[in-house]
C-alpha cells in the first residue's frame, strides 16, 4: 500500500466520524492553546525582566551615601573620624563621568512637620471597602496591630515630625518606587504628595485601604526656629493633596513630593530665625544619590569605583541570579502544566481510535484480504492519529498566541496605570514549530497502541467479527 492510499483511507475515516474527529481535534487545540499561551507569557516575561536588568533600572542602581573616613587606614592614634563627605553637584559629577554609570538621580529629603486632616481617610471610600474575612482577622490579631474590622471613620493622628523625600518625579520610573494606589504627585506639583504604606500603619489601616486617604489633605511644614525670650518653632506651610499610595525605597521617608519642595524646606530650615537661632540640619546639599549603572554586570565594578572615592553604597548585586532561578522555575511550571494537558488530550485520541479499531474491523479484515500488510494497517491508523494532532496542533497554536496576546493587553494597561513602559509579545518561530510538530508527534504516539492492536488484528477473525 502506497502511503497516498493510506492517506486516503486516513481522510475517509476522519470524514466519516466527523462528530467524533472534531471533539478529538478540539481537545488537542485546547491543550495546544494553553501550552503555547503558558510558554509566550512565560518567555515574554522573562524577556522583559532581564532586558530591563540588563539595561539599567531600579533593580541595577545603587545607593549612595555620605560615609566617614575609615579609621583603620590611619596612622595616627589620636585621629577621630570626621563629619560625613558632603554629597554636593561635584560629587555627583565625579561619579555621572565614570565609565560605566548610565545616568545619577540626587535625592534631597527634609524633615518637616506633618499635619494630617481631620478625619485623615475618607468614611464614604471605606464604607465601599470588601468586609474582612475571619481568617483575615485571625492573621491581624497575630501579626499586625491594624483594626480586625474595616473603620468607617479614622481619627486623624497629632501633628508629628516625619521625612519628606524630593526626587526628580520626571525620572520616577528609574527609582526603586511601585504605585501601589493613585499615581505620583506632578513634575512640578507642588500641592501634591504620595504617601508610603507607613503612613497608613500610623493611621491604624492596612494597605487595602490604600484608596480611602487619596484625596484627603496634609499640611507640610518646614520648621525654623527664632527666639524671644525663649525659643520658639515657626514653620513654613504648605497645604498638599495625597494623590497616591506607594512603595519606595529610593530614601526613608513616609512621603513622596516633587524635589524642589524639599529643597525649599531645607533652604527655609537652614535661613534660621529672626534671633538668630536656628535648627542644626545636614550641609550636604543631596541627601543621597541614586547611580544606574549600564547594565547589571557593570554594578559591582561601579560600587567599588565609588566607595574608592569614599562614598557609601548599597546595591542588590546577586538579585539577578534570583531572579533568573525564578523564572525558570516559572517557565518550567507553566510548560509542565501545558504538557500535562497535551496529555490527557492525547489519551483523547488513544480512547477514539481504540474505537474506531472495534467498529472498523471489517474493514481492517478486508484490507488484510485483498493484501494489506500488517505495516500498512498501521500506517493507515498513525496517519489518522497525525493528522487530528496536527490540525489541532495549527488551531491551539493560533489560540494561544491570541490568548498571549489578549493577556499582553490586560497587563500593558496595568503596567501604563504604573507609568511603565508594556510589554510586546514575541512568538519565536520555535514555539511556532514545536507546537504543532510537538502536538502531532504527541499524537502519533497516542496511536501508536491503537495501530498495533489494528494491524495484529488476524483476517479472518476480522471477517468473523464482522
Amino acid at each position: 500500500m502506497r502511503w497516498r492510499d493510506a492517506a486516503a483511507l486516513a481522510v475517509t475515516s476522519v470524514r466519516r466520524r466527523l462528530g467524533r474527529s472534531v471533539l478529538t481535534v478540539l481537545a488537542v487545540a485546547l491543550a495546544t492553546t494553553l501550552l503555547t499561551a503558558l510558554v509566550t507569557i512565560a518567555g515574554t516575561a522573562r524577556t522583559k525582566v532581564l532586558s530591563e536588568l540588563s539595561r539599567g533600572g531600579p533593580l541595577a542602581g545603587i545607593k549612595v551615601s555620605a560615609a566617614e573616613p575609615d579609621l583603620s587606614q590611619i596612622d595616627n592614634d589620636d585621629a577621630r573620624p570626621g563629619p560625613p563627605r558632603d554629597l554636593d553637584d561635584a560629587t555627583r559629577l565625579r561619579i555621572a563621568a565614570l565609565p560605566d554609570v548610565r545616568t545619577v538621580i540626587p535625592i534631597v529629603a527634609a524633615q518637616m512637620l506633618v499635619v494630617p486632616s481631620q478625619p485623615a481617610a475618607r468614611a464614604d471610600v471605606l464604607e465601599t471597602l470588601p468586609p474582612v474575612t475571619p481568617a483575615t482577622r485571625r492573621e491581624e490579631t497575630t501579626t499586625s496591630t491594624a483594626p480586625s474590622a474595616i473603620p468607617r471613620a479614622v481619627r486623624s493622628p497629632d501633628p508629628f515630625t516625619e521625612t519628606v523625600v524630593g526626587i526628580d518625579l520626571a525620572r520616577a520610573d528609574e527609582l526603586p518606587i511601585t504605585v501601589l494606589e493613585g499615581r505620583l504627585p506632578g513634575q512640578s506639583a507642588m500641592g501634591e504628595v504620595a504617601v508610603t504604606v507607613g503612613y497608613l500603619q500610623r493611621l491604624g489601616l492596612r494597605k487595602e485601604y490604600a484608596p480611602a486617604v487619596i484625596g484627603t489633605e496634609v499640611v507640610l511644614g518646614a520648621p525654623r526656629v527664632y527666639e524671644e525670650g525663649r525659643i520658639r518653632f515657626r514653620s513654613r506651610w504648605v497645604r498638599t493633596t495625597i494623590v497616591g499610595v506607594v512603595a519606595q525605597e529610593a530614601a526613608a521617608g513616609q512621603f513622596i513630593v516633587p524635589v524642589e519642595q524639599t529643597r525649599a524646606a531645607r533652604d527655609w530650615t537652614a535661613a534660621g530665625g529672626d534671633g538668630g537661632g536656628r535648627l542644626e540640619i545636614p550641609t550636604s546639599p543631596y541627601s543621597g544619590l541614586f547611580v544606574i549603572a549600564r547594565g547589571l554586570d557593570q554594578v559591582a565594578t561601579v560600587r567599588q569605583q565609588i566607595t574608592d572615592i569614599g562614598y557609601a553604597t548599597t546595591a542588590p548585586e546577586n538579585l539577578i541570579a534570583s531572579v533568573q532561578r525564578y523564572l525558570r522555575v516559572v517557565e518550567i511550571v507553566l510548560a509542565a502544566i501545558g504538557l500535562i494537558a497535551l496529555v490527557i488530550a492525547s489519551l483523547g485520541i488513544t480512547n477514539a481510535l481504540l474505537a474506531a479499531v472495534r467498529e472498523r474491523r471489517r474493514e481492517i479484515g478486508v484490507l488484510k484480504a485483498i493484501g494489506a500488510r500488517d505495516r500498512d494497517v498501521a500506517r493507515v491508523f498513525l496517519l489518522e492519529a497525525g493528522a487530528l494532532g496536527l490540525l489541532g496542533g495549527v488551531l491551539g497554536t493560533a489560540g494561544g498566541f491570541l490568548a498571549a496576546l489578549s493577556v499582553s493587553q490586560v497587563v500593558n494597561g496595568y503596567l501604563a496605570r504604573q507609568g511603565l513602559s508594556g510589554v510586546e509579545i514575541g512568538f519565536p518561530l520555535t514555539i511556532l514549530v514545536g507546537s504543532i510538530v510537538g502536538a502531532g508527534a504527541l499524537a502519533v504516539a497516542a496511536g501508536t497502541l491503537p495501530a498495533r492492536r489494528a494491524s495484529s488484528l488476524p483476517a479472518r477473525e476480522a471477517m468473523e467479527a464482522a
